[in-house]
């Protein structure tokens, strides 16, 4: 059973490379597909010449065409090369970083420096130049080196962990062709649409990958790429090559336009394996004219935890089959949804013969009519279309009746804040049973959790939780007393 993992592609600590050197063995040559087809079916012309055959290959018959798409690609390198650079990080070193040598003692004091590398692009005419924050985090020095072999010490202005992008400054030095590159129309990619990394994998300057859009509107958990718990919407996935170095470097179209900027691989070894992650050129948009003028963006806030109803949950819920949209598990105390009036699971509800009864909490089907079928559609909805102080209206359905609720949104907290472990009638709630269940499971598991699911239920009289945790491979299902938080049963599938 595989154990996948998901890596950031991100800054390349400086190891000595190790570089594999092909060997041609012998002198026979494997003529594969459709190149072997014509010698096998056209004539070959024999003549004789001293005693020996001479057998005159016949002409091959090439789509010209071809020859004109890989000069229509090596013309869109040349032109979107020369604004995608290599950046240089010297940072200090943290104890995590250091090899674990038994007995063998950490210095004291100041820390090492550790240096590592990333990819950019040429945002504006004001010197700006986009990256990841995980590249240039920490950075004591940054340099930027251009396609031409020039560099140029950069400024980091500012950085966003929760977009995983940071803007660094430079002053061109002269000599250097300084061209922004532009950044492609919001949903003009579809997937199968072809693309074009550009980077410095494993420090590889100038490297060009191809490939196409596997997918579109992913959701990645940036907590993967830090502390936080929020979740980064809208992500593009990619076959191009992306590894270590490519950090930062940006995706185009054929067009040479910028549809987004390379992050995260998910791979066992650290190295490309079909699966990259790309931010979308709607959240650059956004988030970094905002670094660039205040120093920071300002999300949006919910203040709402929930899932996306699986078949499981549905059935948990005892909801209709295809009932869509986002269960709502626990909402923030004080926070905007509670305010305007959402409704987290938990609650108790009084049936028609007075047994008071567990019910689920709100179901989130639209968000200014805009259908929600994930939760990923909310999320993407708040960070591309919401600001902080407006006024939203969700609909929700609520013990199988449709309402409308409005939620004034509030800024997301720079410092996750996660809801009351314990609510008022003295149970834990579904924050604190996922945190119980992740620390049940801990280490018997193969690849990082991808789906969590709190489920609240009434068995033999006994209030529980029933938490999925799932990977790639398997299904992890804890039983939690909602009083005690004592764990229950735990099943692994």
């Amino acid at each position: 059973m595989s154990q996948q993992e998901f890596k950031q592609a991100p800054t390349r600590k400086l190891n000595p490379l190790i570089v594999g050197i092909l060997a041609v063995i012998g002198a026979g040559l494997i003529v594969f597909g459709a190149l072997a087809a014509p010698l096998a079916w056209q004539t070959l012309s024999v003549s004789a010449s001293n005693g020996r055959q001479v057998i005159a290959a016949p002409a091959l018959q090439i789509d010209s065409t071809l020859d004109e798409d890989q000069n229509a690609l090596a013309a869109l390198y040349e032109a979107v090369a020369p604004s995608v650079v290599n950046i240089q990080v010297e940072s200090v070193a943290s104890a995590a970083d250091l090899p674990q040598i038994p007995g063998f003692q950490l210095p004291q004091g100041d820390m090492p420096l550790q240096r590592g590398e990333g990819s950019g692009f040429i945002y504006d005419n004001e010197g700006h130049i986009i990256t990841n924050n995980h590249v240039v985090e920490g950075a004591q020095k940054v340099i930027v080196n251009f396609n031409n072999g020039m560099w140029a010490r950069a400024e980091v202005i500012a950085t966003d962990p929760q977009a995983d992008l940071a803007v660094i400054k430079v002053t061109p030095p002269d000599g250097v062709t300084w061209t922004p590159l532009p950044l492609a129309e919001d949903n003009s990619i579809k997937v199968g649409h072809m693309v074009i990394a550009i980077g410095n994998p494993f420090g590889l300057e100038g490297t060009m990958t191809t490939g196409i859009v596997s997918a579109l509107g992913r959701g990645f958990p940036v907590d993967a790429l830090g502390n936080s718990r929020y979740t980064l919407p809208d992500v593009i996935q990619t076959d191009a090559a992306i590894n270590p170095g490519n950090s930062g470097g940006p995706l185009v179209n054929l067009n040479g336009e910028v549809v987004g900027v390379n992050f995260a691989i998910e791979s066992q070894t650290r190295q490309n394996s079909g699966v990259g992650f790309t931010i979308p050129s709607s959240i650059v948009k956004r988030v970094v004219p905002a670094l660039i003028e205040d120093g920071a963006y300002k999300y949006a806030y919910l203040g709402l935890e929930g899932s996306t109803i699986s078949p499981q949950l549905a059935e948990a819920l005892e909801l209709p089959d295809n009932t869509l949209g986002v269960y709502v598990s626990s909402v923030v105390p004080g926070g905007p949804s509670e305010k305007g009036g959402v409704e987290g699971g938990s609650r108790t509800a009084t049936t028609a013969n007075g047994m008071d009864v567990r019910r689920g909490g709100d179901i989130v089907t639209a968000i200014d009519d805009m259908p929600v079928v994930r939760f990923e559609d909310l999320v993407s909805f708040l960070v591309t279309k919401a600001e902080p102080g407006q006024t939203v209206t969700l609909t929700v359905e609520r013990d199988g009746e449709e309402i409308k609720v409005d939620v004034t949104l509030g800024e997301r907290p720079t410092q996750p804040v996660a809801s009351a472990e314990v609510g008022e009638d003295g149970k834990i709630n579904a924050r604190a049973a996922i945190t119980i269940a992740e620390d049940a499971v801990r280490g018997q598991l193969d690849g990082a959790i991808t789906e969590k699911v709190a489920t609240p239920e009434d068995r033999d009289g006994q209030s529980v939780w029933v938490v999925e945790l799932s990977t790639a491979t398997q299904t992890a299902t804890v039983v939690i007393d909602a009083q005690s938080g004592e764990v229950i049963e735990l099943t692994i599938k």
